[in-house]
């Protein structure tokens, strides 16, 4: 079939867009922000690498005849002309809290077959208290949580510590520093000021869960949603002194590639019932929020053992590289498929869901 892979590659890459992508001037990589502040250290934390880039083309390419789109504003005018079967979208988005949704917007209104979630649910599970809100509708355990949305509303805030702060519309651990579990009022107010001011969009406030943290890859729809095998993520192995938290500064500056951290254990160490729950858990949310072909789903436990959802992620990061400690792959590997494998299984549920396959 002919697939056009959409994409954004990061910004300090630009220029090295593959060779059917029109490579973007720095102005086009702008923050995305509602007002426009200058572009803080993890403003590109969503937008895959070229190398990922160009590894997904080359797994995709191995069935199907492949052309990158880059997702800026030509690619409305791209995708209209050379109308591809089907998209394999891995698109972040540039601008705005429904960034995600951008993309397979275009692409409905085109009436062009696409892999992944749609605008509702994308920009659904990026705004995290609309995700939560509906997940609490189904009666599907999450943290306890508030939304400030300017520096007025801190005035009458109260809210139990420890907690977790973070922007609303964000991923990747954009703007969940090591500072952002907070063990004060004073803390939490400087950190809520943090998030409005720097990243200029509300903060979400979140009861902290002293529990283990787990991450689990979804894959298919339907009576074919696969489980695959559970992650942990293992505190021990972040330096000493800082929090018990998958931050910023965990996921992006101290796990390298060239000095990686022990930090995921897969298949997690965990017993049939706690198993069983986890993957009750995100199997329901999963499809609670209408998520379609993969996700990667957040899940901690609460004091009592009990998982919670804290995070779906309709749009998962799939770095190439063994090293690089990415979780879709990592999991999917553990349930014996390897990186092309992988990717392709992803596109035949989309290919599948449209009855194309």
């Amino acid at each position: 079939m002919d697939v056009a892979l959409v994409y954004n590659v990061k910004k300090e890459e630009s220029t090295d867009a593959a060779a059917t992508a029109q490579p973007s001037s720095p102005e086009q990589h702008a923050t995305h922000t509602q007002t426009q502040l200058s572009p803080s250290a993890d403003a590109f934390a969503e937008w895959d690498t070229i190398e990922t880039i160009h590894a997904v083309r080359d797994a995709l390419s191995l069935r199907h005849s492949v052309t990158l789109i880059e997702a800026d504003e030509q690619s409305f005018e791209k995708l209209r002309s050379s109308r591809p079967d089907i998209v394999f979208n891995i698109a972040e988005g540039r601008f705005g809290a429904s960034r995600e949704a951008q993309i397979p917007a275009m692409l409905e209104m085109l009436n062009i077959p696409y892999t992944g979630s749609d605008p509702l649910t994308l920009g659904i599970c990026l705004d995290k208290s609309r995700a939560k809100e509906i997940l609490s509708y189904y009666n599907i355990a999450n943290p306890k949580f508030a939304v400030i949305s300017s520096l007025t509303e801190l005035l009458s805030l109260e809210f139990p510590v420890p907690a977790m702060v973070k922007p609303l519309f964000e991923g990747s651990s954009k703007g969940i520093f090591d500072s952002s579990l907070v063990h004060s009022a004073k803390e939490l107010t400087d950190q809520v000021t943090k998030v409005i001011e720097e990243y200029g969009q509300p903060a979400l406030i979140e009861e902290f869960l002293p529990g283990r943290e787990f991450t689990v890859a979804m894959l298919g729809n339907g009576k074919d949603l696969r489980v695959l095998p559970i992650v942990e993520i293992k505190f021990d192995s972040l330096p000493q002194g800082v929090n018990p938290i998958y931050s910023y500064e965990a996921k992006w500056i101290w796990d390298q590639s060239s000095n990686p951290l022990e930090i995921f254990e897969c298949p997690a160490t965990v017993d049939d019932s706690l198993k069983t729950a986890i993957e009750e858990l995100c199997s329901n949310s999963y499809n609670a929020l209408r998520c379609r072909d993969w996700s990667r789903i957040d899940v901690r436990l609460d004091k009592n053992g009990r998982p919670n959802i804290i995070e779906i992620n309709p749009l998962p990061g799939i770095l190439p590289k063994i090293a690089d400690n990415s979780c879709y792959p990592k999991a999917a590997r553990m349930a014996g498929l390897n990186y092309n494998e992988m990717l392709n299984a992803v596109l035949d549920a989309g290919l599948k869901r449209y009855t194309l396959l």
